[in-house]
């Protein structure tokens, strides 16, 4: 059972009685999310990898899995990498893409500067209904030291794994009998996204249920447990070796686990006959357009690279596409330096050059690759030195401007 962004394994804990009197349940929290390590993954597909790493420790081969948010998100990953495992998907609060990148790099922006407090507070009006946060403060605050307590640094590697995920043209391929379960007042994740699931994965089914918002097993418990209990009860996909005539015995629930990276492989044993060498033919690699938009989009943002390719009305499509391809995807794109390294040279060539419409895009752009209010004002601290007192004075009102409006947050 995986929990959604924020909280801790304990969202379930109204379902496990229930479930438990018939199935071993293992849940997990995320990386710097209640126990767990703060060992940051930056990936959907990592997570998945820590989690098979975690199933395999406890002997656990193939699994019924239900993940709420990006909990649901990893139960699609694994129904696509490994779906010799997962016999049974229930997909809670989900979508096969959350949003857009730029909300989720936003939010990272906003941690790096205020710290959790803002995603903390906005929490339930996120996550509950208003009939509901009002008639349990109790819970409100519950779920709004969760979030408070969560490790920085993993909360934003887990936006930029929501960022990056889409598997949109990949849900025909889950094969796993799945349920996509959904509060009918879900503003972050709602029913059309549930819809979009269904419509996708071959067989799926739908439940609404009325009453609950982005964390429904919370909310309505006693509707989403009926529904999980009737679901991995009825859509328990056996596996391929399986044979018939047995009795599935209950097993007592395990503790709950952290979400740990996985140990380093074993080394194979020695093999005594060396392999004959294989010749393979070179790969034209990736082209350097497509590499260099994939670039520009994760960089500056699609709501920026929109405004910049459509303003040039035709006239400057060729220049368009010789900036993507020779900057973004043949410069950005080499290993010589990380992102971070190259928005602090391009923060300081544009303002050293005065190049202001620029810079406050690649503010926008250092703040997202993980740079701090206080690194990029130190930067242009020096840019001033070697570069002149006006030319830093416009940078510094420019790149203000943009920081204090992407680093507000407004609930």
């Amino acid at each position: 059972m995986g929990p959604s962004l924020g909280t801790t394994w304990h969202m379930w804990d109204r379902q496990i009685p229930e479930l438990a009197g018939a199935w071993r349940v293992v849940r997990f929290d995320l990386p710097g999310h209640g126990g767990a390590p703060a060992q940051p993954a930056h990936s959907v597909a990592e997570l998945g990898d820590r989690l098979i790493a975690t199933l395999d420790g406890l002997g656990v081969q193939r699994f019924g899995y239900a993940g709420c948010s990006i909990g649901g998100a990893i139960g699609a990953d694994l129904a696509l990498r490994h779906p010799h495992r997962v016999a049974s998907l229930a997909l809670v609060a989900a979508s096969p893409r959350f949003g857009t990148a730029d909300e989720f790099r936003q939010r990272g922006v906003i941690v790096r500067a205020n710290g959790m407090d803002p995603m903390a507070r906005s929490a339930p009006e996120r996550w509950f209904t208003p009939a509901y946060a009002a008639a349990q403060p109790a819970i409100v605050e519950w779920a709004v030291q969760m979030v408070r307590t969560t490790d920085p640094a993993c909360y934003i590697a887990a936006c930029e794994a929501l960022a990056a995920f889409d598997i949109r043209a990949e849900l025909g391929r889950i094969t796993a009998p799945t349920l996509a379960l959904v509060g009918a007042e879900d503003r972050v994740t709602g029913p059309g996204e549930a819809r979009t699931l269904v419509a996708g994965i071959p067989g799926a089914g739908l439940a609404v249920v009325p009453g609950a918002s982005h964390l429904a097993p919370v909310e309505q418990p006693a509707a989403v447990t009926d529904l999980l209990v009737r679901h991995f009860s009825t859509a328990w996909q056996a596996a391929p070796e399986a044979t018939t005539g047995l009795t599935a015995m209950p097993v007592p629930p395990a503790a709950p686990v952290p979400l740990a990276p996985p140990t380093a492989p074993l080394a194979p044993e020695a093999v005594a006959e060396e392999a004959a060498p294989v010749a393979v033919e070179p790969s034209a690699g990736p082209d350097p357009y497509e590499l260099g938009m994939k670039i520009r989009r994760e960089v500056l943002g699609d709501a920026q690279v929109d405004a910049e390719t459509a303003a040039t009305d035709g006239f400057g499509g060729d220049f368009q596409e010789l900036t993507t391809r020779h900057a973004w995807g043949e410069v950005w794109s080499r290993e010589g330096l990380d992102r971070r390294a190259r928005a602090v040279v391009a923060l300081t060539a544009l303002a050293s050059g005065g190049h202001l419409d620029d810079l406050a895009a690649h503010t926008r752009a250092a703040l997202r690759a993980g740079l701090t209010p206080d690194e990029i004002k130190e930067v242009l601290l020096q840019t001033g030195v070697y570069c002149g007192v006006p030319a830093a004075s416009a940078a510094f009102r420019v790149a203000g401007a943009v920081i204090r409006e992407e680093t507000t947050f407004r609930e």
